[in-house]
């Protein structure tokens, strides 16, 4: 949870770890296609989720001065709450379902100031069976718990003066993103001194664990996608995997610099996007195997280095004259996924 204050004080609790394994979800169908992914919806049979929630108001401070519990709701009922009320969620989106939640949470209890949510998918991977005509077809009954990367959502709520759910907090990720590129990568012209050893490379495989986080211009993209200003986390996915193909990067730091332009250039609804990375490049063992280009590597010791970076949509157009011609021409189409993009 981030720091939820009440004036000048920490004061929250909650319940964590609520799994919620809802099937038969609304399907999200309102995607608006990018040319750097096949992503076009999903048909949520499993609406899985890992959800967290801490509640926020003047009227807890006697359970901690006093062990007053008389204003406490307890997190077991927070925790039924959320599962129960999976089942009346008309949405298909996880930043959907938390502010559906905010607004249970804050219409029941008027002594509650302030919800923060936050919730990491279970991704179910749907699974392929054979068809009476020889072929294959989606099982969509039989899935795969999946342990790869997962869309993540936080969404901080609080009851506004007139009544309704003001928004003050919204952020959507992707969590947990393991890619390796094997060559095409290289890192060189950083300083030398007595404290450096390690060597100068143009051709290295580069391990990297990323985690991508986005934030909208307007919360509602986000909290309700029939507009088709919805950008799916497996889109931001296959936006990271292409420019880690295209580009041969100097360094993390500019991989994704350019993976932060081409998301920023796909989806102009976005204000902010930011980056968590981590350097997982492997140990080289054997150098080369009979002259081809095999090479044999093992796990890195540690220390990790890790970087962390964001960036705005002034970014993305203070750098439009000076990318190369893939990422222009994911500039030159933001006009055309405004217009293409479904207005409520």
């Amino acid at each position: 949870m981030g720091r939820t204050e009440t004036g000048r004080r920490t004061m929250y609790y909650g319940k964590g770890d609520v799994l919620v394994y809802r099937t038969f979800a609304e399907p999200l169908t309102e995607v608006t296609r990018i040319p750097e992914s096949p992503f076009t919806g999903d048909g949520n049979v499993i609406l899985a989720m890992n959800v967290k929630a801490a509640v926020k108001g003047e009227a807890f401070l006697p359970s901690f001065t006093q062990g007053d519990n008389s204003m406490v709701v307890a997190t077991d009922s927070m925790k039924n709450l959320i599962i129960r009320h999976a089942a009346d969620y008309e949405g298909s989106t996880i930043e959907g379902f938390l502010y559906h939640i905010a607004g249970i949470f804050l219409g029941k209890y008027a002594h509650i100031t302030t919800v923060e949510l936050e919730a990491d998918r279970l991704p179910f991977d749907g699974l392929s069976v054979a068809s009476p005509d020889g072929g294959w077809r989606e099982s969509g009954l039989v899935f795969r718990r999946s342990h790869n990367d997962h869309t993540s959502a936080s969404i901080v709520v609080e009851r506004s003066e007139k009544g309704g759910l003001a928004v003050l907090k919204q952020e959507s990720l992707l969590t947990g993103l393991q890619l390796i590129k094997v060559k095409g990568s290289s890192f060189a012209g950083f300083i030398r001194d007595e404290y450096t050893t390690l060597p100068e490379t143009q051709d290295r495989p580069l391990f990297i664990w990323l985690n991508i986080g986005w934030t909208y211009k307007d919360e509602s993209d986000a909290i309700d996608p029939k507009n088709g200003r919805y950008a799916a986390s497996e889109q931001i996915r296959d936006i990271a995997h292409t420019v880690f193909h295209e580009a041969n990067s100097p360094s993390i730091q500019h991989l994704i610099y350019r993976i932060g332009l081409r998301i920023l250039a796909r989806f102009p609804q976005l204000a902010e996007v930011r980056f968590e990375s981590n350097n997982r490049t492997w140990e080289t063992v054997v150098e080369s195997v009979d002259g081809s280009d095999a090479r044999v590597y093992t796990e890195p010791r540690p220390p990790y280095g890790f970087q962390g970076f964001s960036m705005t949509q002034e970014d993305l157009a203070a750098a439009a004259g000076g990318l190369d011609s893939e990422a222009a021409a994911a500039i030159e189409t933001e006009s055309a996924v405004r217009s293409e993009a479904p207005t409520s």
